[in-house]
C-alpha cells in the first residue's frame, strides 16, 4: 500500500505564490509519473502538470509559464511551484503517482487527498 500526502494549500492574494508538496510513502519500488491535478467548485477535476520518473515535464496552457512541476527522487515526493497566482486557480489540488511496488513491471495509481488552494483578488 502506498500514502501520498499533500501539503502547502491556502489562502493567497493574486499575483502571490504557494508551493505544494506532495509525499508518498509504503511500499516503493519506483514511482513513474507523478502529476498535479486540481479541481474548481463545480468543475471536473483537471491535469495541471505532469512529470516523468525522469524529469520530463508538460504543462495545461492555463498554468505554462507560472506554475513549475519539480521531484525529489530520493524523498519520494513532488512539488509544484505556482507563481503569478489568479483567481481562476482557486481549487482544490491533487497528487497522483502511478507506482510500482515490486519491481515486477505492475503499477498502480493513487491519490492524495487533495490540499485546498484559494486566490482571492
Amino acid at each position: 500500500q502506498v500514502q501520498l500526502v499533500e501539503s502547502g494549500g491556502g489562502l493567497v492574494q493574486a499575483g502571490g505564490s504557494l508551493r505544494l508538496s506532495c509525499a508518498a510513502s509504503g511500499s516503493i519500488f519506483v514511482i513513474n509519473a507523478m502529476e498535479w491535478y486540481r479541481q474548481a467548485p463545480g468543475k471536473q477535476r483537471e491535469l495541471v502538470a505532469v512529470i516523468s520518473s525522469g524529469g520530463s515535464t508538460n504543462y495545461s496552457d492555463s498554468v505554462k509559464g507560472r506554475f513549475t512541476i519539480s521531484r525529489d527522487n530520493a524523498k519520494n515526493t513532488v512539488y509544484l511551484q505556482m507563481n503569478s497566482l489568479k483567481p481562476e486557480d482557486t481549487g482544490v489540488y491533487y497528487c497522483y503517482a502511478d507506482v510500482d511496488s515490486t519491481g515486477w513491471g505492475g503499477s498502480y495509481d493513487y491519490w492524495g487527498q487533495g490540499t485546498q488552494v484559494t486566490v482571492s483578488s
